[in-house]
């Protein structure tokens, strides 16, 4: 393979990744929206689905957002992943409208920058590295919920909210690609706080989520693109299947000490996948996650978590079929309206063998006018 043919397929290839392979498959469509956001979070494995309750739950659980504390709650995030190449960056603003209704904002923006284009590398058999440019692929998604909780009659002690999202996204592939697409999360959860369990649903692009594709090429890149047998992509339309997660919690507490144990369990239906349940028709992909709190005063508490995660069956080095798990781990502590939180996050699953991908992830909260 010359090295005209190399440099083409290579530009080839990161376009297709990034708009996932959008002319057929939707399976890991928006993938990007599933990484999880918030360092407690991500230090319990994802599994918080049911006992959310702060301005993170406008990603995980929307209708959550009516239990956070504080009139306004603002956090951010910032990741890098696979060794610096990608970024990952979260912001999220909520307040509460009322006693019983909250309403909050999110951004996310999954990034790789300065990747290199090599289509004009090569002009009338001749090589010139000052015609070497180079551009950035984005995913952004901004994310609007809405919660709301209601009185149940003659239960004191349970409470009930619902909630929705509705969400814009924009995918940029360099000046190769553009996407615009659009969606709805709906979610409820069921809280006994006398008993401290809490119950959590979430249907994710719950009328499917549409991106439409975009493709811009010269004829100069779509001559290359034919020269090294690569398909030229056509304008499409990218579908986001529903997935349902559900998840249970149980909290209890011992005089200074706070417990916190949660599962999750994540459907999907587009599909097979490698998860720990998995089939043509459906996948189930299960999650858990704990939190240990110490109150060493009404303004200061310390967290340690831990969680597992994408528990997956993969062939080791010598060939058989293991069984693998990813770990994570977590710290955190609050200073009255202040949190930073910490995780030890591994987005791909380890078994007996295989690299340690770890990631250090922090996030902040700030909450205002806290009650």
């Amino acid at each position: 393979m010359n090295f005209k043919l190399k440099t083409a397929v290579l530009v080839c290839f990161v376009c297709l990744v990034r708009m996932g392979f959008s002319q057929n498959a939707t399976k890991y469509s928006n993938e990007f929206l599933q990484i999880g956001v918030g360092a407690r979070s991500l230090g319990m494995g994802g599994s918080v689905l049911a006992s959310s309750n702060d301005v993170y739950s406008g990603y995980w659980n929307p209708a959550s957002l009516v239990k956070m504390e504080g009139n306004v709650q603002i956090a951010l995030m910032h990741a890098s992943y696979f060794a610096g190449i990608a970024n990952y960056d979260y912001g999220a603003w909520a307040t509460k409208m009322s006693n019983n209704s909250a309403l909050g904002i999110s951004v996310v923006r999954f990034g790789v920058d300065g990747i290199v284009n090599t289509f004009d590398l090569i002009r009338n058999g001749e090589i010139d590295y000052n015609r070497v440019t180079s551009f950035n692929t984005s995913d952004l998604a901004i994310i609007l919920s809405y919660a709301r909780e209601e009185k149940i009659d003659g239960y004191k002690n349970i409470s009930f909210s619902w909630g929705a999202n509705a969400k814009y996204i924009r995918r940029k592939v360099g000046p190769f690609a553009k996407a615009n697409g659009f969606g709805f999360d709906i979610s409820a959860q069921l809280s006994n706080e006398k008993k401290g369990l809490s119950f959590g649903a979430v249907l994710r692009d719950a009328t499917s989520t549409f991106n439409s594709w975009r493709y811009t090429f010269t004829d100069a890149q779509k001559d290359v693109l034919a020269a090294t047998q690569n398909a030229i992509p056509k304008n499409t339309l990218e579908i986001t299947l529903p997935r349902l997660i559900v998840g249970v919690a149980k909290q209890w507490e011992k005089k200074n000490w706070l417990f916190l144990a949660e599962t999750n369990l994540n459907f999907t239906t587009d599909g097979q996948r490698n998860v720990l349940v998995s089939s043509k028709s459906f996948n189930i992909d299960p999650t858990i996650g704990g939190e240990i709190a110490y109150e060493i005063d009404k303004k200061t508490k310390l967290f340690f978590r831990t969680g597992l995660n994408n528990f997956q069956r993969k062939t080791n080095s010598k060939g058989k079929t293991v069984s693998s798990v990813a770990p994570n781990i977590g710290l955190g502590i609050v200073l009255e309206n202040f949190t930073l939180d910490y995780a030890l996050s591994n987005l791909s699953a380890i078994g007996d063998s295989g690299a340690k991908l770890y990631s250090n992830i922090f996030s902040l909260k700030l909450a205002i006018n806290k009650k």
